[in-house]
């Protein structure tokens, strides 16, 4: 179920809301975690039983470091369980094919294909059950006795599918006692909204330029319409991925919980390394504090930090699929930041901050052109297109098309991926005019947010595109 769904936000939305306030406080936990349950499962009930699974096991391990905390080799040993244990079941599902198909090319082999279908939302549930046993190893977090508590922890559905990836520490005192009141609950709904606004309005029409210029073969585009489809993914990836952590964050106050933002305007970047901070910051801070700083960060020898470096990468592109095109994704991330960290940054810092934007879009949009194609193959053609090595003419009727018909969703696209209107708000707050500013904000918030719910309706209504990239991870 999508958060972008007309069912979700006409039936389960108000259901569980009602629900949720209607009921006693001692009830709200087992409403939520109800609901969580029966969205996950309205995916594919079948799958269900993993994440049950997942949560019990994870549960246990809880249990069992918090007996052994006196005992620090004991409380490891269950620590590193919980790692395997936690690793197996998203290798399972999620690498086996991919394991298989590299023997089968390796040693010409021909072993059949397991072609197991993998559970929804794994990557993120599985890294979640790894954030409570490792926080409760680290005392970040107290562990939970009830297992309720700790299924809801995991299975909360407006972080479920999705993300951004919650780690223990940030809610545990919240899953029994957060607060909820009136202020939270409307800024959660203009937060839903602008994170929907974000992923229909702006997403979608990105989402349908970039589907159909890549169902070409680089061959038969030109070099315009290459940069157009590679600048429409750019934004559809990024308006698709931060509206529904917009809106999970949205949902989370609603009842009550406050998560760690995901996004800061990354597009704004002027260096890789400060696109890397901006992006997808819970993946970045949760690949930091439990395998980059625990394999001993930048407090090693050069060698060993290097290491440490490419490990985290390598495993960020293969969190985002088993294939070697999110592996040579991360891999290429990875050598753009050892060059920035020890060759080119203070060079970089030096430059005119417009060359220094563009040297960041620039290798931004590539990468997202080899995370988009299905094969390394199809990435370098279309690359070779992109920057003129493959001889394609430069314009064409196509691309033209694509310019005029879609140049009010590329202007707002561009537009609302900088912190414009966040900074104009603060420039007007430093005049003593606070008092109408707020008035106005307060007058117009309300019909500007009940505009955008209603163009969301009419384009869910109107259309059947509604796709959302990461919900295969």
């Amino acid at each position: 179920m999508l958060f972008s769904s007309l069912i979700f936000l006409f039936v389960f939305l108000p259901s569980v809301l009602v629900l949720y306030y209607a009921l006693g406080k001692k009830f709200r936990n087992i409403v939520l975690l109800g609901f969580s349950l029966f969205f996950y499962a309205y995916g594919g009930p079948k799958y269900l039983l993993v994440m049950l699974f997942s949560i019990a096991m994870n549960y246990v391990f809880g249990l069992m470091v918090e007996r052994f905390r006196e005992d620090h080799m004991s409380a490891k040993r269950v620590l590193t369980f919980s790692g395997i244990g936690n690793l197996t079941i998203i290798g399972y599902y999620k690498y086996t094919d991919f394991f298989i198909q590299n023997i089968n090319t390796v040693f010409r082999a021909e072993l059949p294909y397991a072609e197991i279908v993998m559970p929804i939302g794994i990557s993120f549930f599985t890294f979640q059950g790894m954030s409570y046993v490792i926080d409760i190893y680290r005392g970040h977090g107290k562990v939970q006795k009830n297992p309720l508590n700790v299924a809801l922890y995991i299975s909360l559905f407006p972080q479920l599918i999705a993300g951004p990836i919650v780690r223990y520490e940030t809610v545990a005192d919240q899953i029994e006692g957060r607060v909820e009141n009136f202020d939270k609950f409307v800024s959660g709904i203009s937060r839903f909204i602008v994170g929907l606004s974000k992923k229909v309005l702006l997403a979608n029409s990105m989402g349908l330029i970039a589907d159909e210029v890549f169902a070409n073969q680089p061959a038969d585009i030109s070099v315009l319409l290459s940069w157009i489809g590679a600048i429409a993914y750019t934004g559809q990836i990024y308006f698709d991925f931060s509206g529904y952590s917009d809106m999970a964050i949205g949902l989370g106050r609603m009842f009550g919980f406050e998560f760690l933002e995901n996004f800061n305007y990354p597009y704004i970047s002027k260096s890789v390394t400060e696109f890397w901070r901006r992006w997808h910051i819970s993946l970045s801070t949760w690949f930091r504090d439990y395998v980059y700083i625990p394999l001993g960060g930048n407090k090693v020898s050069k060698v060993k930090h290097l290491r440490n470096i490419f490990a985290v990468w390598m495993l960020t592109g293969l969190w985002h699929g088993a294939s070697w095109n999110f592996v040579s994704w991360g891999l290429y991330f990875g050598v753009i930041l050892v060059v920035e960290k020890f060759f080119i940054g203070e060079r970089i810092g030096k430059l005119w901050a417009p060359l220094r934007h563009i040297y960041t879009m620039t290798l931004v949009v590539v990468g997202w052109i080899m995370f988009r194609s299905e094969t390394l193959g199809y990435a370098g053609e279309y690359l070779a297109v992109m920057f003129g090595a493959s001889h394609q003419e430069l314009l064409s009727d196509q691309a033209m098309y694509y310019l005029t018909e879609y140049r009010m969703e590329f202007l707002l696209a561009i537009v609302a991926s900088t912190p414009i209107y966040r900074s104009i708000k603060e420039k007007l707050s430093t005049f003593q005019t606070g008092s109408w500013v707020e008035r106005v904000e307060a007058f117009a918030s309300p019909i500007v947010l009940s505009s955008m719910f209603l163009l969301c309706i009419m384009n869910l209504v109107n259309s059947t595109f509604n796709p959302f990239i990461y919900f295969r991870f």
